[in-house]
């Protein structure tokens, strides 16, 4: 059976989102499993990867946060419709026991982040017989 994904804030309380970070701004992000990794996919346009962060923090929670910058505004400028995040933005994520948190690979392409967090191997143990004595 398939780990199902769960977001930190959701599980843990204490996680909650801070007010500075933006809602409007928060990533939306997948998380899917493979028979030998976890993968989460961000769709971040417009960042580069200087200013974007991932962290694994307490042994195993996966941070992604960053921020996008407000566009340089123009007193003259009048605005129609402004509808595209802004502000900082972070998401956390429990990653399961079976994680090589030592082992996270991120890149960036096109403003997609893809972070890969592989899986150990879980070792099946052998039945052991008991001798029974008496």
């Amino acid at each position: 059976m398939s780990l199902v994904p769960q977001i930190l804030s959701e599980v843990f309380p204490q996680f909650q989102s801070t007010n500075e970070i933006s809602a409007s701004a928060n990533a939306r992000i997948d998380w899917k499993e493979t028979p030998e990794a976890h993968v989460f996919k961000a769709d971040l346009p417009g960042l580069k990867k200087e200013e974007v962060k991932v962290e694994v923090e307490e042994g195993r929670v996966l941070q992604i946060s960053g921020e996008r910058a407000a566009e340089k505004e123009d007193k003259n400028d009048i605005w129609h419709r402004m509808e595209r995040g802004r502000g900082k933005f972070l998401r956390r994520f429990y990653l399961p026991e079976n994680t090589k948190t030592d082992e996270v690979k991120a890149t960036m392409e096109n403003g997609v982040l893809t972070v890969t967090v592989p899986k150990q191997e879980v070792k099946k143990t052998e039945a052991k017989t008991i001798e029974i004595t008496g």
